[in-house]
């Protein structure tokens, strides 16, 4: 994996990640915009009305005079989605309102902390605040045909003398805030914040929510374009994914073009001998969530069978014991 070329620097590479809660917050996004197209993946103002059909599924996303809200903007939504993951999982009160540090969202999604970095953070909350939706997707167990913003209001809090934020609050969508309270969510990798163009992002995405805990998953060229809300005719988008093919820095996941048009997704540490692999109860699952509350047990299952692949496939008396050390050491509890 070329890690690299291609992905932005890491610019925080010895920080706590999410700074306000630094194991409970980890990167989460919400499933129906990771499996629905909703941002746009365009560098400028993209005024156009995108709808979007599937398997019953209807979305309709109204720009604003700003532009529609794009997949760079969502990096605010997904630090304030995994803000109240970490609330909920400590099992304190939530609103839809937040109070967020403008240095820590920065920070936390690989942003510059630059002059000109606080006011693309300004103009992505107009562009979110801005952007309409209309759908009857299902959040939280409810499937309503509803209108709103991505983000229902937003404002500057606390400033600098200059003019530069330092804490904004902003009120979630009840739409989106249901999502979180259900838990339907997922943890993305870090490196997500690492990719540069909006179509790398929206693949990782996509190709997060559907493998899952599968060895792999397949989808047609056309159902990804579909998938991914992408403007560019079919051709230069089958181009652009022979192109992350070839650079491979996708994080969690490899790609590849297989005969038919169908694009394959594998995770990058799938077990190489299936029938060789120790195997995991779901008691054990459910004690990992104990050990680490709002962390993705299976994302952790897929790390540590690569860990135990790389250390060159040892004999495990006790594999489950094997995964509750891994898992502690990673929510830095030790061998409690």
């Amino acid at each position: 994996m070329t890690t690299a070329e291609g992905l932005l620097p890491d610019r925080y590479p010895q920080r706590d990640f999410f700074l306000c809660d630094i194991m409970g917050a980890i990167p989460k996004d919400d499933l129906a915009t990771m499996e629905h197209p909703v941002f746009s993946l365009s560098t400028r103002p993209d005024r156009r009305i995108l709808s979007y059909e599937h398997n019953g599924t209807r979305i309709e996303v109204t720009p604003s005079v700003k532009g529609l809200a794009t997949i760079h903007d969502k990096d605010i939504l997904i630090f304030c989605i995994s803000q109240l993951m970490a609330a909920v999982n400590a099992g304190r009160a939530t609103s839809r309102t937040l109070t967020l540090k403008a240095h820590d969202l920065l920070t936390a999604t690989n942003r510059e902390t630059s002059g000109d970095a606080y006011r693309r953070l300004r103009e992505a909350f107009e562009r979110l605040a801005g952007t309409r939706i209309t759908t009857n997707l299902e959040t939280g167990g409810h499937e309503v045909t509803t209108g709103f913003g991505l983000i229902e209001s937003w404002e500057i809090v606390r400033k600098t003398k200059g003019g530069r934020m330092v804490s904004v609050g902003v009120t979630l969508s009840d739409w989106l805030y249901r999502a979180v309270l259900s838990k339907s969510v997922l943890t993305l990798s870090r490196d997500y914040f690492r990719l540069r163009k909006p179509l790398e992002r929206r693949i990782y995405e996509i190709a997060r929510k559907h493998c899952g805990r599968q060895d792999g998953w397949r989808c047609s060229v056309d159902l990804l374009l579909k998938k991914s809300g992408s403007a560019s005719p079919r051709r230069v988008f089958r181009a652009m994914l022979r192109e992350m093919i070839a650079s491979d820095h996708l994080p969690d996941y490899g790609m590849m073009e297989e005969p038919g048009d169908i694009i394959a997704f594998a995770p990058r540490h799938a077990v190489v001998d299936p029938t060789g692999a120790p195997s995991l109860g779901a008691d054990v699952l459910d004690q990992a969530r104990a050990l680490m509350p709002g962390a993705d047990v299976y994302a952790l299952e897929a790390e540590w069978r690569g860990f135990w692949v790389t250390s060159g496939q040892p004999r495990l008396r006790n594999p489950g014991a094997a995964f509750l050390g891994f898992v502690r050491k990673k929510a830095g509890q030790g061998t409690k």
